[in-house]
C-alpha cells in the first residue's frame, strides 16, 4: 500500500450520493503529490460520482475531502469548483468551437501577464505548437484531447482530474496517448486523478490504482500488486485475466488440486484442510510436452506475438494458458501442461468453483504479454 504521508488529496471516510441513494460509502485514500492515481471499477461502481465530488460538482453526506491540507467538501462545507484549484479534463473534451487552439488553452488564463508565453510552453508540451490558430473541428481526436489536457494544466492547479479521458478514441490511438498523456504530466509533476473502466488504461497512465465495487473500496495499490496480490476474490478476478480452481490447503504453502499438489513461495493463513480458491493466470500455465498433466484445447486465439488457448482438464475444468505464437496447436490437441505458479494467490473457498469473469480481449493481452 502507498505511504499516506505528505498527502496531496485524502479522502477520509468519504460517503456521496444522490438524495437517499448512497452511492459511495466509507471510502479512504490518500494521493501524494506527483503521483498520477486512478478509480477504476464497472459501471455503476461510484468512481464518476466520486470524481465529481472531489471537483466540486457534488456534495458529501459524510467524510472529508481535503487537498494539500485544505478541506474542500465535508458534510457541512462545500468549497465552490471554481475556488479548488483543480483543473478537469472532460470526456467529451468540452472545447470552444469558436476559439483557436490557442484561446482554448488561454481561456482560464486571460489575465495573466505572460499568457501568450504560457500558451506556447504548453503547445510545444503537448505537441501542438503548429496547429495553434487553427480550430477544434479541424482537429483528430488525439489532438482535441491534447488541447483538453493543455488548457486544464494552463492554470496550474494543485491536482488534474480525467474523466473518461480517452473513452471517445480508438484502441490504437488510445494506447498511445495515454503513454503521452502519463509523460506530459510526469514531466510536470502534475499531481492527477483518473476515471476509467478499462484496467490497461489505468495501468498505462496511473502509479495507484483503486479498484471500487458497488461503492466500496477494493483495493488502493499499485498495479503490480492489483495483479500479482489481489486483496478481494472481486479483485482478482476483475483484475486481469484468470480462473479459480478448488483446492484443499494440505500444508501452510501448499494446495493439492486437480493440477497437482501447487507449492508457493510463503505460509498462507488459511487452515490446514480447509477448501480454498486457487487463482491461476494465463501466464501461469505453461507447456510440458512430457508431463503427465495433459489438456484439450477447446479454442485458441491468435494475438501475434501470443495465442491465447482454451484448455479443458480431464476433470471437465477449463483453463487458459498463453504461450508464444510459434507453439502452434490446433482445436482438439492434447497437450501437456503444468503449473508454474509459486507466487499462488488463494482465498477461502467462496461457492462456486468457478468464479471467472471475462474480460475483454486486449486486457488478456496486455496482461499476458506483461507477465509472460
Amino acid at each position: 500500500m502507498p505511504s499516506q504521508s505528505k498527502a496531496l488529496l485524502e479522502l477520509n471516510q468519504l460517503a456521496c450520493g444522490y438524495g437517499e441513494h448512497t452511492v459511495v460509502a466509507d471510502l479512504n485514500l490518500h494521493l501524494r503529490p506527483g503521483d498520477i492515481g486512478c478509480l477504476l471499477g464497472p459501471s455503476g461502481c461510484g468512481k464518476t460520482t466520486t470524481l465529481r465530488a472531489i471537483a466540486g460538482f457534488e456534495p458529501v453526506s459524510a467524510g472529508t475531502i481535503v487537498l494539500d491540507g485544505q478541506v474542500l467538501s465535508s458534510a457541512s462545507t462545500r468549497l465552490p469548483p471554481e475556488q479548488r484549484r483543480i483543473g478537469m479534463v472532460f470526456q467529451d473534451y468540452a472545447l470552444f468551437p469558436h476559439l483557436t487552439v490557442a484561446d482554448n488553452i488561454a481561456f482560464g488564463i486571460h489575465k495573466h501577464p505572460e499568457r501568450k508565453r504560457l500558451v506556447s510552453e504548453l503547445l510545444d508540451l503537448v505537441k501542438l505548437s503548429q496547429l495553434g490558430k487553427r480550430y477544434p473541428h479541424e482537429l483528430s481526436g488525439g489532438q482535441q484531447q491534447r488541447v483538453a489536457l493543455a488548457r486544464a494544466m494552463a492554470p496550474d492547479p494543485k491536482l488534474l482530474l480525467l474523466d473518461e479521458p480517452f473513452s471517445n478514441l480508438d484502441g490504437e490511438l488510445r494506447r498511445r496517448l495515454s503513454g503521452e498523456v502519463r509523460e506530459i504530466l510526469k514531466s510536470r509533476g502534475i499531481s492527477a486523478m483518473l476515471v476509467t473502466h478499462d484496467q490497461s488504461e489505468a495501468f498505462a497512465v496511473c502509479d495507484h490504482v483503486a479498484v471500487l465495487k458497488d461503492g466500496q473500496l477494493q483495493q488502493w495499490d499499485t498495479p503490480y500488486n492489483l495483479y500479482h496480490e489481489p486483496a478481494t476474490p472481486f479483485v482478482a478476478s476483475f483484475i486481469g485475466q484468470g480462473y479459480f480452481i478448488r483446492g484443499q490447503m494440505m500444508t501452510p504453502d501448499t494446495v493439492q488440486t486437480e493440477l497437482g499438489l501447487i507449492r508457493g513461495n510463503r505460509a498462507y493463513r488459511l487452515p490446514v484442510g480447509n477448501a480454498v480458491d486457487v487463482l491461476l493466470r494465463p501466464d501461469d500455465v505453461v507447456a510440458a510436452p512430457d508431463g503427465d498433466l495433459r489438456a484439450q484445447v477447446l479454442g485458441r486465439t491468435f494475438l501475434g506475438a501470443n495465442i491465447l488457448y482454451q484448455l479443458q482438464l480431464p476433470t471437465g475444468s477449463v483453463l487458459e494458458a498463453i504461450f508464444p505464437s510459434h507453439a502452434d496447436h490446433s482445436v482438439g490437441e492434447s497437450l501437456g501442461i503444468r503449473v508454474a505458479a509459486e507466487h499462488l494467490v488463494i482465498f477461502a473457498a467462496q461457492g462456486s468453483v468457478n468464479l471467472h469473469a471475462q474480460l475483454p480481449l486486449e486486457q488478456v493481452l496486455d496482461a499476458g504479454v506483461a507477465n509472460s
